[in-house]
């Protein structure tokens, strides 16, 4: 019954979130998106999206048949960055398996306790993580035995087995950091440093070939 309430809904539905309660909470979102795409810039079999509703439910009344998570990634699936929203039962009734909520004083009861049962208990949602940019708070959950229990972080960071990444703070913000646990970069952070290590590079070149003019060698070309 439930699958052909579902097939009779509309399927071109647009997101139906609000904007952004704040330039924090939005470059927060937008870091992390960052981040992963171009970390994951090689591969195609994932959609990563924030503040996108994902509607999941036909039996419900309206106003619950939707959530809209911050950050959330959805594994072995189509790319494809036009979806208007994640609607479940055009996407072979795939849900997230990552979620991240970013806290604010309006939103943090809801996410430590409304959306957490909803991710845990109809979702299914193999990890979720929330974060508070005022308090740095980062907490993550992993799904066991159809419920969250929290994830024991290793040095001060979350290991994500969905993603294959650490998340912590830094500098007041939620990053990502590689298996070893490296900072993920922004494009703008990796081209930067990839500047700086060419100049590094320049500088000893010219160290190098000073040294052997003062004994008398001349660098070849």
């Amino acid at each position: 019954m439930t699958n052909i309430l579902l097939q009779n809904l509309p399927t071109d539905l647009y997101s139906d979130e609000p904007e952004m309660e704040s330039s924090t909470h939005l470059n927060q979102m937008l870091l992390l998106i960052s981040c992963l795409q171009w970390y994951w810039r090689d591969r195609q079999d994932y959609f990563v999206a924030g503040n996108l509703t994902i509607y999941y439910s036909a039996k419900q009344k309206k106003s619950e048949h939707f959530r809209g998570p911050d950050f959330f990634v959805v594994l072995d699936t189509d790319p494809n960055p036009q979806r208007k929203s994640w609607v479940v039962w055009q996407e072979q009734g795939k849900y997230p398996n990552f979620i991240l909520e970013i806290l604010s004083d309006s939103t943090a009861n809801t996410d430590r306790g409304l959306k957490k049962q909803i991710y845990q208990d109809i979702f299914r949602t193999p990890e979720y993580f929330w974060f508070d940019p005022d308090t740095e708070e980062l907490k993550g959950f992993h799904l066991v035995d159809g419920f969250y229990q929290e994830i024991v972080p290793i040095e001060q960071k979350f290991w994500s087995e969905q993603l294959q990444l650490y998340i912590g703070v830094l500098d007041g913000k939620a990053r990502f950091f590689n298996p070893d646990r490296e900072l993920v970069l922004l494009p703008s952070e990796s081209a930067l440093l990839m500047e700086r290590q060419i100049l590094s590079l320049e500088e000893r070149s010219a160290k190098l070939e000073s040294q052997l003019r003062s004994l008398g060698i001349e660098p070849q070309g």
